[in-house]
């Protein structure tokens, strides 16, 4: 005799819990949560905005805060300013992790925000150098968004939707990153770019940086108020051992599933996580030289650029950058898949990069249109290998995990989003004073250096190093 199959076991919901009610708002709702994925989108902007938007203008600061002895060294005391946000970030991104855990994701992401609002306005007003290292120190260290609201992204998706959802976080954050140096290039130094609408005598005037970072946390105000319709999803039972996982089955299910493997020792997760940190180095390198090799002088293999030239180039590279998501993108990855997208965007980087030096000896609309072509290029290449680095780890765990594994990635990337503006800081530095050297002089140098490490990240989305996840093979 054969036994009928057994009905489902019900769902359970709990009243007062946010995480049933996401879910039971999942089951009746087939479509896109346009809402949620709104939020996710504007929280990551904002968060991302103030990371970069000091590139442009930061030779410039370092100049003025008169901590630099000689011009050459300015790149040098540049890098560690560049890299104390990540620094920060690196140290508490874990912490943050586990208090999304406990308390929940729409608190900490909340929290995130109204630290951009405190500490990137006063980053505005440093007329210290240990003021600027300390304020971008704590921005970094106090903005633990980025593990709860990838894990946000896929909670209030449905399964079908999850790669859409983490996308919008990776472009949101690649905007926020392209669009940020863009205000800190179009609005540092007021007096001097716009000295008819500001004078010398003006808070503008004292402080020459606080424009662009007052705008930037103006809009993450806008942002923090607006949390306040943001729903939570994490599940919070009163009065038991443990929750109900809705979207897998009951807990009865749940309890004859074999263990979870450790996420250390999950190779296809930290093949993927590690391969991450490399090009998050080189992305992070490359804003920082790139910014300081424009506004550098000629005579030492820069372009003389304004800080709102710098702006107006990665201006260019962020419409260039939300177009391709919108029109291209979905495309590239139905065509490729994240493995071989990622691949192709890193080697075809290789050259442009390459091509950087030689446009010192270019002028006029001879320079501007093969570099604002270049920077575009670049923008697009790297947010196809951020998104498909992306979509690797997360479908490398099962979805009660996820949450943990973009917290151990967002530690591994801000360390290494760390070391990188230091180290590119300290190599520029270095290569300014070698302008008349036999082997790669000046910034072949340093561009020499960022190929190294694109060809790096390549080798390592290649076997038998990166383990592929199963539904990619």
């Amino acid at each position: 005799m054969v036994e009928p199959p057994q009905p489902a076991p019900a769902k359970v919901y709990y009243d007062g819990c946010p995480g049933c009610a996401m879910d039971r708002k999942k089951e009746t709702r087939k479509g896109v949560p346009y809402k949620e994925l709104i939020f996710v989108g504007i929280i990551s902007f904002a968060s991302a905005l103030p990371i970069t938007s000091l590139f442009p203008f930061l030779y410039f600061m370092i100049r003025d805060l008169h901590v630099a002895q000689r011009e050459e060294d300015i790149g040098f005391y540049a890098g560690f300013l560049g890299a104390s946000y990540m620094v920060g970030r690196g140290l508490a991104s874990v912490f943050w992790g586990i208090v999304a855990d406990r308390i929940g994701r729409k608190p900490v992401m909340a929290f995130s925000v109204f630290s951009v609002i405190v500490f990137n306005t006063l980053f505005g007003l440093s007329v210290k150098y240990w003021m600027a290292i300390a304020t971008r120190f704590l921005l970094g260290a106090l903005n633990g968004f980025l593990a709860p609201v990838k894990a946000y992204s896929i909670e209030v998706c449905q399964p079908e939707q999850q790669a859409l959802g983490i996308s919008i976080v990776n472009t949101a954050w690649g905007m926020g990153v392209i669009i940020g140096p863009a205000i800190g290039g179009y609005l540092a130094q007021p007096v001097k770019q716009y000295p008819h609408l500001f004078h010398d005598n003006s808070v503008f005037g004292r402080f020459p940086y606080l424009l662009p970072c007052i705008c930037i946390s103006f809009f993450a105000t806008l942002v923090f108020i607006s949390c306040a319709w943001l729903p939570e999803t994490l599940h919070k039972h009163k009065g038991l051992e443990r929750a109900v996982e809705m979207v897998e089955g009951s807990t009865t299910q749940e309890s004859t599933e074999p263990p979870k493997k450790s996420l250390l020792k999950n190779w296809p997760l930290m093949s993927a996580i590690i391969t991450s940190s490399v090009f998050s180095l080189h992305d992070t390198a490359y804003v920082e030289i790139f910014s300081l090799w424009t506004v550098s002088s000629r005579k030492y293999g820069g372009l003389s650029f304004s800080s709102k030239d710098v702006g107006q180039v990665l201006t260019v590279a962020g419409v260039s950058l939300l177009v391709y998501q919108l029109l291209a993108y979905r495309q590239v990855n139905k065509i490729l898949g994240p493995i071989h997208s990622t691949q192709v965007s890193s080697a075809l980087s290789i050259p442009i990069i390459a091509a950087y030096p030689f446009m010192t000896h270019l002028s006029g609309i001879r320079l501007d249109m093969p570099l604002y072509i270049a920077a575009m290029l670049k923008s697009v290449f790297a947010i196809t290998r951020v998104t498909g680095t992306s979509l690797l780890q997360n479908n490398a765990v099962p979805q009660e995990q996820r949450g943990a594994a973009n917290g151990i990635a967002t530690t591994t990337m801000s360390l290494a989003k760390a070391f990188a503006p230091a180290g590119a800081g300290i190599i520029f530095s270095w290569a300014q004073k070698r302008q008349h050297a036999t082997f790669f002089p000046g910034d072949h140098m340093v561009f020499l250096v960022l190929n190294l490490t694109e060809v790096i990240g390549l080798v390592l989305t290649f076997k038998p190093f990166l383990a592929v996840p199963q539904q990619y093979k």
